[in-house]
């Protein structure tokens, strides 16, 4: 038996492939049913579809669902439709919510001899904070009431209807015994799924594992319900959060193999390099780096009707998203308690263990201690801020009112600056261009917080230039600081790759130069103002020692400063052609001649020589006109560059 507690090498009818349905063009939607136990769910999926959903022998001897079933028939309009069949038990409430998770569409079973019961109460409850966007009401036995109580029953049933997702729904009568209605059921069916909003391909597969089993042979089979994108055999794909790397070896939907798997439908893949035993109900199969997992998320509760405790932030809870099924532990914002009538708050919910979710995922949230179902919800925050800070509220309601498209722009307002590798992870598909972001080296960088960064490196580096103006420009590390405190006064963490990328984004808008260890304003220029006397006595202290001058280390024993001499040199008063040495402009004007005159060659002693020089200073020379292309050297000897 698998951990799901079914045969391991059992695949389910939906995993092998069509029997003579629809072609592999054809739409492809997935219907979930739902309803108080013994109500006929699996009778009427077999009447309309030819299959029975109950796999195991115990389902078949108990006569009751215990586990999720699939099914499949195609619609007179030539849709195809796949039935995910739900245990109506409470004891398997958790597999009902495996099954339903990744579902908008609803087909709702009530019997019409028993009428509303508790489960129906309770899978409306669920149906209802998961948001279906559509629904049809199937009351069935309709063969063992007459006509005045089946009118009662479909009056009470569009009374407690009232309110939830599914007002206005169909409500059928039909037969699985008679067939009476069938067609009528059938026809609901069609204009359901025909109204429901096209399937989304945001390029993000996401399937929620809800059954993995082996076939000898084959390997790992996972299945479940495809969103969000396709997926194609030969993919490499991964399985979060376990974070195993598999490739898909085939695809199957509705017993039938397909090259390529689209959203929303049934989909079997079976798996090259995937153990059977590291993967389990409520993984999720996706492209590799799509997908990040979470153990905490922010989302808006609200409180299914009916509810008799109040949620507080106290309770044990379990949530359900998908098909999985985590511990959880919230915190509501706001007041401490969650009562029934409230249009909902926000909470922080914190997972037992990583779930793979997305915003605007919907979830249920049951009381462990009752096993009621107290509340459904919407995440808004897969990765929330280790504080909340003074108004999560705030926060979370511009999220709430975000649509898909502006997501990724609100969360790059949020945090100031998000790595462009996390963005897709946290927010979805992100647009080449977003109002107020820029795109700044590997980050996603808020226009204010890159205003504020060069405004606090420009104010620090004029600072600096008006305090030194002898000093060519500022330590790299003092500007790396300037820059991490703009990050850490906007409320981001400074991390180093950030800093230097928003320094290099400087560098190349021409907002400061980078040269070597030293950063200024790009308009910044040495200035010997104020200094005018002392650099004249140096360069005529530096001249009068030529050809062979006194190095830095002996003119700053004589009484200059070594900030002037860097400043002379860096305003070409004089010349530095070594780490000590240093030269005047007309001193090497004259050894360029020399050069220049030399069309035969000259090796360094012929040039030692013609200056009168010696070999510390000639070959220090000779070595800036190799680099600045004034001579060629070949051998010991050179010579003069033909000028152009």
């Amino acid at each position: 038996m698998t951990r799901d507690g079914e045969p391991a090498a059992h695949p389910e009818r939906g995993a092998g492939l069509d029997q003579g349905g629809a072609s592999p063009g054809s739409p492809l939607h997935v219907v979930a049913t739902a309803g108080h136990v013994d109500h006929g769910k699996s009778s009427l999926i077999v009447r309309l579809t030819g299959i029975d959903p109950d796999r195991w022998e115990e389902e078949k001897r108990r006569g009751l669902t215990i586990d999720l079933g699939f099914a499949w028939f195609t619609l007179p309009s030539g849709r195809e439709i796949g039935f995910v069949d739900v245990p109506g038990h409470e004891r398997f409430v958790r597999n009902m919510l495996a099954g339903v998770g990744s579902v908008r569409l609803v087909l709702f079973v009530v019997a019409a001899d028993e009428g509303w019961k508790p489960q129906s109460e309770e899978h409306l409850a669920i149906v209802d904070v998961l948001g279906a966007q559509g629904g049809v009401v199937a009351l069935t036995k309709r063969d063992l009431v007459d006509d005045d109580e089946l009118a009662v029953r479909e009056r009470e049933i569009r009374e407690r209807l009232e309110g939830t997702v599914l007002e206005g729904a169909p409500v059928v009568p039909c037969s699985s015994v008679t067939g009476d209605g069938v067609d009528d059921l059938i026809s609901a069916l069609d204009a359901m799924v025909g109204a429901a909003p096209p399937a989304e391909d945001r390029g993000r597969a996401r399937e929620f594992v809800d059954r993995v089993f082996t076939i000898k042979g084959a390997g790992t089979v996972v299945t479940g319900t495809l969103t969000g994108g396709a997926l194609e055999v030969g993919q490499e794909v991964e399985l979060y959060p376990v974070g195993i790397r598999a490739r898909i070896r085939s695809l199957q939907t509705h017993k039938r193999s397909i090259d390529r798997a689209r959203p929303i439908s049934r989909v079997a893949a079976n798996l090259a390099g995937a153990e059977r035993d590291r993967v389990e109900r409520g993984d999720v199969l996706g492209l590799p780096g799509q997908w990040r997992s979470t153990t905490s998320i922010e989302a808006r509760l609200r409180p299914v009707r009916g509810l008799v405790h109040p949620i507080t932030n106290r309770g044990a809870y379990k949530i359900y998203a998908g098909s999985a099924e985590r511990d959880a532990r919230i915190r509501l914002y706001g007041s401490g308690e969650l009562d029934a009538g409230s249009p909902g708050a926000f909470a922080r919910i914190r997972l037992s263990a990583p779930l793979v979710l997305d915003v605007h995922d919907r979830f249920v949230l049951r009381e462990s201690g009752r096993r009621e179902t107290v509340a459904g919800g919407v995440v808004l925050d897969v990765d929330p801020p280790g504080r909340p800070g003074p108004s999560p509220q705030d926060r979370l309601s511009a999220r709430e009112g975000a649509s898909r498209g502006e997501l990724p722009g609100l969360v790059v307002q949020e945090r100031g600056a998000v790595p462009v590798a996390d963005l897709a992870a946290l927010a979805g598909p992100v647009p080449e261009a977003m109002p107020d972001a820029r795109l700044i080296g590997g980050w996603w960088v808020a226009g204010s917080l890159a205003s504020a960064v060069e405004r606090a490196v420009h104010e620090g580096l004029r600072a600096f230039h008006d305090a030194n103006p002898l000093q060519q420009g500022q330590d790299l590390v003092g500007v790396r600081s300037s820059v991490a405190a703009a990050l850490r006064g906007a409320g981001r963490a400074p991390a180093s790759a950030l800093v230097e990328a928003l320094l290099d984004d400087l560098d190349v808008r021409g907002v400061v130069v980078r040269e070597g260890r030293m950063v200024r304003l790009a308009a910044h220029r040495v200035s010997l103002s104020g200094h005018e006397d002392e650099v004249r006595r140096l360069v005529d202290a530096v001249a009068a020692g030529e050809p062979t001058p006194p190095t830095i280390s002996e003119l700053t024993a004589v009484g200059f400063s070594r900030e002037v001499i860097e400043a002379a040199a860096r305003a070409h008063a004089l010349v530095r052609i070594g780490a000590q040495l240093i030269m005047t402009p007309a001193f090497i004007e004259r050894a360029e001649e020399v050069v220049r005159q030399a069309t035969d060659g000259l090796t360094v002693s012929t040039f030692r020589a013609r200056l009168g020089t010696s070999r510390k200073f000639a070959v220090p020379l000779l070595e800036r006109f190799d680099q600045r292309g004034v001579t060629i050297r070949r051998g010991d000897l050179r010579f003069p560059r033909p000028e152009a």
